[in-house]
């Protein structure tokens, strides 16, 4: 009963807690910074149109929802993925969790954006000095799961943020919060899921790149370096809720639907809608998309998902492949193309 009553106490928070982060939303689009923090990893999410909270399990369940670390069905995973981003950027992402008996599962994670390298100008070289920077945006975080009852589990992933632009920086620290009901209102395979994303204090940018110099004019001094002061920028922080129902057509085939809704502070509403069709558990096929009423058609650059994926036993190491493809708009950005290997002791 004391377990039930704390997941209880950690709805209303987040209901609470969403309220008042989250108010305005719409009004502040593309005013956040780290907003890598909202690029998915993960193929088989993705595949599904993001609508992902309540059906990822595992080490595959970290970036959508912390509370599903726990419902691994193996002792030890590891997952590596890649990402074609827009813009020829590439995402690399890796993870690795444990269970631990009577404690729970942690789990530690790291994604990193590969942009490439940037032609540093100035006011008088508009052209280029010759050289080149390499921007760094990297996130880690750590996660624990436990399970409340065999219906309710629940999760936090705590994040270290660090961007680094040529002579400036900024780092800072970001929670992810979640709960998962399973077999809701006795019904076997409906489950429902509450997700807080990006928590966390305001970040800064600092560094030699702020200093300038400036001319005294009639003082008799020399040229002196003055700093400037950045402006704090706030996190991009989301509200989820999802449902999901997965249901046994047969012994081999099974179909599994979800939806979700996810609340920006700093964009529209999405919602999303997501579907996987699975086969012996060995094969399966997926397909999703997301919509964002708010907005004007133009100003959503993602399309469809499509995804599939392999599973098999070889000699009691569980092996995943997966696929997601994911349509971008204008030609020149290109597609997203995002593959995963999960592996499972």
């Amino acid at each position: 009963m004391n377990r039930i009553k704390i997941s209880f106490i950690i709805l209303v928070t987040l209901l609470v807690t969403a309220g008042s982060i989250l108010a305005g939303g719409g009004s502040r689009n593309g005013t956040a910074g780290a907003t890598q923090l909202l690029v998915p990893v993960g193929a088989r999410g993705i595949a599904m149109g993001e609508a992902a909270i309540t059906n990822t399990i595992g080490v595959d369940a970290l970036y959508w929802n912390p509370a599903n670390l726990s419902l691994a069905k193996s002792n030890t995973n590891a997952l590596f993925s890649h990402m074609n981003y827009i813009a020829d950027i590439g995402v690399e992402y890796g993870a690795i969790s444990t269970r631990i008996d009577g404690f729970g599962s942690v789990a530690l994670n790291i994604k990193s954006f590969d942009i490439g390298d940037i032609p540093v100008t100035t006011t008088d070289n508009p052209d280029g000095t010759g050289g080149s920077f390499s921007p760094q945006f990297i996130t880690i975080g750590l996660t624990y799961s436990t399970l409340l009852s065999d219906r309710i589990s629940v999760g936090v992933t705590m994040n270290y943020i660090t961007e680094q632009l040529d002579l400036v920086s900024a780092s800072g620290i970001s929670f992810n919060v979640g709960v998962t009901y399973r077999s809701l209102f006795s019904m076997e395979g409906l489950t429902f899921a509450i997700v807080m994303k990006n928590i966390g204090p305001q970040m800064t940018y600092d560094g030699t790149g702020l200093l300038i110099a400036a001319d005294p004019g009639s003082l008799s001094r020399p040229e002196q370096y003055y700093k400037m002061d950045a402006a704090g920028f706030e996190l991009p922080s989301t509200f989820e809720l999802g449902l999901g129902y997965n249901y046994n057509i047969d012994g081999d085939n099974a179909l599994l639907a979800s939806t979700s809704f996810r609340n920006n502070n700093f964009y529209a509403d999405e919602y999303q809608l997501g579907a996987e069709y699975s086969y012996s558990n060995m094969f399966f096929v997926r397909g999703g998309y997301t919509m964002t009423p708010d907005l004007e058609s133009d100003d959503n650059i993602f399309g469809l998902t499509f995804g599939a994926g392999l599973k098999y036993n070889m000699s009691g190491l569980d092996v995943s492949f997966d696929y997601a493809y994911k349509a971008v708009e204008y030609e020149a950005l290109g597609d997203n193309h995002i593959f995963t290997i999960l592996l499972g002791i």
